[in-house]
Formats: structure tokens, C-alpha cells, sequence
């Protein structure tokens, strides 16, 4: 394996407009958003290049130094039928093929193309998933709950069963607005995507419902919404423990997710790949990517991500303990 310190490598500055990034008052964003660059030993290291190719997915990966063993899940989105946003089979073949990994999945809560096992995998099958490695809706028989007790929405989070069957993950995400968290990234992929549709329901109720299709989209507050995501995922990673790795993709930057079978078209131009083993980490330095972008062109997905105070996953998850939002980010070339 090529590890980081045979890589060609330097310290990205991020110099940002933070002031922009978190709803509320200006005062209150910045003392939300501003630990932004490493400046203690606890910061977390986040990897980063702009090739975004197969090449340099592998190169992010590798520069993590983490092995996964044993049975690897790889969890993406398979995308909605209509959907052409989702990460490219080409662009993860070598990477998932690499791992021997198995591409993981849950069903929906909406019903839609992947609501239901048979119809997940055909949708599967036509997006080219199937052809570069085995995929597993891992709800098709059932679920099971892994606890989170500190959890003060939900303290328990309900996972498709053939979850058990896997020792590593790599948590592998396209990057992206979505319509009810604002973004959508590691920590989304993990808590909603790992849920079962019983699952999805339950998170998105606050704990209030197990109920799917979801009819009722308003049982829970915005920030309910999001503190249960956060904590989905701090019972994913409490079972999983340091057994994962994580990488974010931001490409096809539309403020729709991956989920929607008529997105809206990217507004942004691609940014690049990003790794860390820190997730809060990892969704952090992507959001301050796209505030250092282009303003106009980024000026939707801002508006998304501010509309939906979505930065209160990244504020919650790292009260959890899940991560932190200062890191270090360094450019592979």
C-alpha cells in the first residue's frame, strides 16, 4: 500500500468567508464555524485532492493508512431511478474491488423505485452497481436495533439486519445539498442510509413513528430531524468502532440529493475527493469547501444548507463525541 509519507503532499490553506456558513446572527456563526484549521493535537487530518478519478479515490483512501478487514460493507446510494448524480461505478470500482467490498444499501421510507428489495436492486442493477461488485439491500430481512443511550431523541436506531454480517466499513458518499438536511455526506450516509425503512421513518419522526411510507413529514422539528441523524449515526459508529473509514466525493453538486429522481441540475463546478476517520471532520471541511467556492455559483447550495440550519448536525455530532470540527486539511497532489 502507499502510505502518506511516500505521497507528495502539503497543507491546504482554507481561508474562508465563515461568517456565511451557519444560519443566525453573524456573531453566532462565527463562534459556530470558525475552528476551521488544526491548532491543538486533537484536531482531526482530513485528505484531500481534486482528481476525482479512480486514481484519486485510491489515493485518499491510502493516505488514511487504515486497513479494513475481514468483511467490508461499502455503503453508498445507489441513487433514485431518474437520478445521474450518484458516484460513478467507474470511479469506485478499484477502490470497492480493491477492499473485495461488498456495496451495501438500505430500502426507502418514501416508497419511490427503491422502497421495496426487488425494485432496490433492479435500480441497482440498471445504475451499474451490480456488475462492479455484490450488493446487499441490507433490510431485506428485517432489521435489527443497535442502542445509543445518550441519545435524547432517539436511543435506539434500527439498521437493515445483514448489517451484523460485516467487521469493516468504508463509508463512501457522494457529497450533496438535500431538501430536508441541507447537505448530505458522511454523517447523512451513515445514520439514513444504514437505516432500515423502518428505520429512515424513525429517525426522521424524532423517535415518534416506525411507520413507512412516511405521510406525516412533520412529526419532528428541523433540528430534531437533525440531532437524530447525528445520533443514527453515534449508534453506527459506537458498533462499528474504529472498524471504518470515510470519503466524501463532491462532484454533480446539485442542492438535491441523490434520493431525487429529478434533481436539480449542479449549479457548482466539482471540487474534489476528501478523506478522514473522522466523519465530523470530513463533513465539516466539505461545507467550508463549498464557502470558499465561487459565491455566485454556490449561491443556491449555501442558501440550502443555511435554510435548513444544517450545520446543527455537525454542532450536535461533535457534542456526541462522534468527532470534531476543527481539522487539518492536507492536498494530495
Amino acid at each position: 500500500m502507499k502510505h502518506v509519507n511516500s505521497m507528495k503532499i502539503s497543507v491546504f490553506a482554507v481561508t474562508l468567508a465563515v461568517a456565511a456558513a451557519c444560519t443566525g446572527s453573524k456573531s453566532q456563526t462565527v463562534e459556530k464555524c470558525k475552528n476551521t484549521v488544526a491548532d491543538s493535537a486533537k484536531v482531526s487530518v482530513v485528505y484531500f485532492t481534486k482528481n476525482i478519478t479512480p486514481e484519486g479515490l485510491m489515493s485518499v483512501y491510502q493516505a488514511l493508512n487504515k486497513q479494513l478487514t475481514g468483511s467490508v460493507a461499502v455503503k453508498i446510494s445507489t441513487g433514485e431511478a431518474g437520478n445521474h448524480h450518484y458516484l460513478s461505478p467507474d470511479l469506485i470500482k478499484n477502490l470497492v474491488q480493491s477492499l473485495n467490498g461488498t456495496i451495501v444499501e438500505c430500502n426507502t421510507a418514501y416508497g419511490g423505485s427503491r422502497g421495496a428489495t426487488a425494485e432496490h436492486r433492479k435500480v441497482a442493477e440498471d445504475h451499474g452497481f451490480t456488475a462492479i461488485a455484490n450488493v446487499d439491500i441490507m433490510d431485506e430481512n428485517g432489521f435489527v436495533a443497535l442502542p445509543f443511550p445518550k441519545g435524547k431523541h432517539i436511543q435506539e436506531d434500527f439498521v437493515g439486519a445483514n448489517f451484523k454480517n460485516y467487521d469493516s466499513w468504508l463509508i463512501l458518499s457522494h457529497f450533496k445539498g438535500h431538501q430536508m438536511g441541507g447537505f448530505g455526506g458522511a454523517l447523512k450516509n451513515m445514520s439514513i442510509g444504514i437505516a432500515s425503512s423502518e428505520g429512515k421513518a424513525w429517525i426522521h419522526s424524532a423517535g415518534r413513528a416506525k411507520t413507512f411510507p412516511i405521510k406525516d413529514w412533520g412529526l419532528a422539528s428541523q433540528n430534531e430531524f437533525l440531532e437524530s441523524m447525528a445520533e443514527a449515526a453515534g449508534a453506527v459508529m459506537n458498533s462499528i468502532g474504529d472498524n471504518a473509514a470515510y470519503v466524501n466525493v463532491m462532484n454533480h453538486l446539485s442542492v438535491d440529493c441523490d434520493c431525487n429522481g429529478n434533481p436539480t441540475p449542479p449549479e457548482m463546478d466539482d471540487i474534489g475527493i476528501l478523506a478522514s476517520l473522522d466523519p465530523v471532520a470530513l463533513d465539516k471541511a466539505c461545507v467550508d469547501l463549498i464557502y470558499s467556492s465561487d459565491t455566485q455559483r454556490s449561491r443556491t447550495i449555501r442558501e440550502r444548507i443555511e435554510s435548513r440550519n444544517a450545520v446543527q448536525i455537525l454542532i450536535y455530532a461533535e457534542e456526541l463525541g462522534l468527532g470534531g470540527q476543527k481539522y487539518k486539511l492536507v492536498e494530495i497532489k
